[in-house]
């Protein structure tokens, strides 16, 4: 029986994996949730969520899936490493994405895909976009994760695509989550800065958002008992060693739980938390610290 079963829950409450449903909306991602949404909705063009690894962009991103999905007005991608050698390989990239018939658009066969010059692939999206967008009514979204692989060729097709409009709106709209140095790659192109409609800086959680983000998650997870899983001393602990990265307080609790099952002990307590960073510390895997 997993631990998590022994301990009363349904499911896994502590997983890394970025589900949506588990996302925590401290403050400042509800904020980025909210305005990203408005952005798209109105067809803005760019937004831009930057955060240090941990911060909970990759679920943020997954939880904005979720919601455009859910309305049936927006026709959502997802490129989760945009690692592009070439203005060709991402804009194959694109027709694949997009799942754009080559044929319809250009005379090109399907299979003769590699073989389409950029030129036409990009009059393929152009009009793609133009289709969903103008005539279908549809808005076209194209979410980016891991942002700040995107090199200068690809950064250079997105603000040309970005041009891609009518009168009163962008055929193509995009948010794109990156690390912070994403910031600096962006500030070396005045002309895909200057189209940034929105953008947001994901901070750590304060100590009151990391103990309502374990509750959260508890409370999700379907725990059956009213007993307190974290005493207060404990979550300040996991709050400090953690430095209120999301990622770390899931992985911190994920141990402790596990530690509490062993112990056969009924919460986790500074005394557990205190024995899993010295742990770390003797097997030299001690958490680092952000700068």
């Amino acid at each position: 029986m997993s631990y998590y079963r022994i301990l009363g829950f349904e499911k896994e409450p502590f997983s890394t994996s970025p589900d949506p449903e588990f996302l925590y909306l401290a403050q400042g991602h509800q904020a980025t949730l909210t305005n990203v949404l408005i952005e798209l909705r109105l067809r803005r063009g760019l937004s831009v969520v930057l955060g240090d690894v941990g911060t909970g962009k990759t679920t943020l991103s997954r939880k904005l899936i979720q919601a455009l999905r859910e309305r049936g007005d927006f026709i959502v991608h997802y490129v989760l490493d945009p690692c592009f050698e070439s203005e060709q390989e991402f804009l194959y990239s694109l027709v694949r994405n997009f799942s754009i018939n080559l044929e319809s658009y250009t005379g090109h066969r399907q299979g003769e895909v590699g073989r389409a010059s950029v030129l036409d692939m990009k009059e393929a999206v152009e009009k793609y976009l133009y289709e969903k967008t103008v005539i279908g009514n549809k808005t076209v979204v194209l979410i980016v994760d891991e942002a700040q692989k995107l090199n200068e060729a690809s950064l250079e097709m997105l603000r040309v695509i970005l041009n891609y409009e009518t009168n009163d709106t962008k055929l193509l709209q995009l948010a794109l989550f990156g690390q912070l140095e994403l910031h600096s790659k962006i500030m070396k192109y005045p002309n895909f800065m200057d189209r940034i409609s929105f953008k947001y800086t994901l901070n750590p959680l304060s100590l009151d958002e990391a103990r309502q983000m374990i509750q959260f998650r508890i409370k999700k997870a379907n725990y059956c008992s009213n007993a307190r899983l974290f005493q207060d001393d404990a979550v300040e602990m996991i709050h400090k060693i953690s430095q209120g990265y999301p990622r770390k307080i899931t992985m911190l609790c994920h141990r402790a739980l596990k530690q509490l099952v062993m112990r056969q002990k009924w919460a986790v307590d500074e005394e557990i938390v205190g024995e899993i960073i010295s742990e770390d510390m003797r097997a030299g895997w001690l958490i680092q610290t952000h700068h």
